[in-house]
């Protein structure tokens, strides 16, 4: 075990921190935050800190708890903390990198250089980049590190899915669903979209046969689920054996779910690096392979 280094999770993310403590043979804690009335938190860190330390926290929710992120990293440098890293498996904020309208606020570098000022080290999990497509980039730290979780994704489809058909509901996912594939020679299709609003997409689906065939719709986050359950809809016409959904974040805000099993989707996925209903897969031992690789 390395005595230089001590995970530091938070409430929220204790089960997540342990499993990659244990993971990685790191000493942990998790930090005590208190809320006032006002809404204000008091972070609360132990009194004494080795060399480094590896905040970790997911980052949806991001305004709740980006404060509490930011003071518990400039605590843990002024205790002596030689180096500060943080461990995000979802990383927020890094959707708009560009302005579209007049007026509007690029939160993406501002975010990243908020990030960057007060972190040494970035590892995250299948950050939602696009036009920026180097994490370094977004968060101007070293190292930058985004992970993929394609790998246990896999795994998990071949223990849990027989002979499964992989489909991606956009031309983004296509990554995502060609590095799951190619581990075990999936047989996969891409959908093509198009977005009419916030919460309207169009959705065809390629010619393949899917019929009899136990069908995973595959992506890296999944939000309103609005395009999750229209292609989930439009499969349900070629009568496969099975239609179900796996994503790395599970965001599934407002009936997400309700309107993906409304679909005909039988089973719904999704990997831990955001506390949620649908966990199935695990990160700790990806995340920790990493941070044994890079930071300890």
């Amino acid at each position: 075990m390395n005595i230089d280094t001590l995970i530091l999770g938070f409430p929220e993310y204790a089960d997540q921190t342990e499993g990659l403590a244990q993971a990685a043979g790191l000493p942990f804690t998790i930090l005590d935050i208190h809320h006032f009335p006002d809404g204000e938190s008091k972070v609360t860190l132990p009194g004494i800190l080795p060399r480094q330390i590896i905040l970790v926290r997911s980052l949806n929710h991001p305004n709740d708890k980006l404060v509490e992120l930011i003071l518990a990293a400039a605590g843990a440098h002024k205790l002596g903390a030689d180096k500060v890293c943080l461990v995000a498996p979802y990383l927020c904020y890094m959707r708009q990198d560009k302005a579209f309208h007049a007026g509007e606020v690029v939160s993406q570098p501002i975010i990243g250089a908020c990030l960057a000022a007060h972190f040494d080290a970035l590892l995250t999990v299948d950050a939602h980049l696009h036009r920026v497509h180097a994490l370094s980039d977004a968060v101007p730290v070293e190292p930058a590190i985004n992970l993929t979780a394609t790998d246990p994704m896999a795994h998990f489809l071949q223990n849990k899915v027989e002979n499964p058909f992989l489909v991606g509901p956009d031309a983004e996912s296509e990554q995502w669903v060609a590095a799951i594939a190619a581990h075990y020679g999936f047989d996969y299709a891409v959908a093509n979209k198009e977005r009419l609003g916030d919460r309207e997409v169009k959705i065809s689906m390629p010619d393949c046969g899917y019929a009899g065939r136990n069908l995973v719709l595959v992506d890296d986050v999944a939000s309103t689920g609005k395009t999750l359950a229209e292609a989930a809809r439009l499969l349900q016409a070629h009568k496969p054996a099975s239609v179900s959904v796996l994503v790395t974040h599970a965001l599934f805000v407002g009936n997400a779910l309700r309107e993906l099993r409304e679909a005909g989707v039988a089973n719904i996925w999704s990997c831990d690096a955001i506390p949620h209903e649908t966990n199935a897969v695990p990160l700790a031992p990806l995340l920790a392979g990493e941070l044994n690789r890079c930071f300890t």
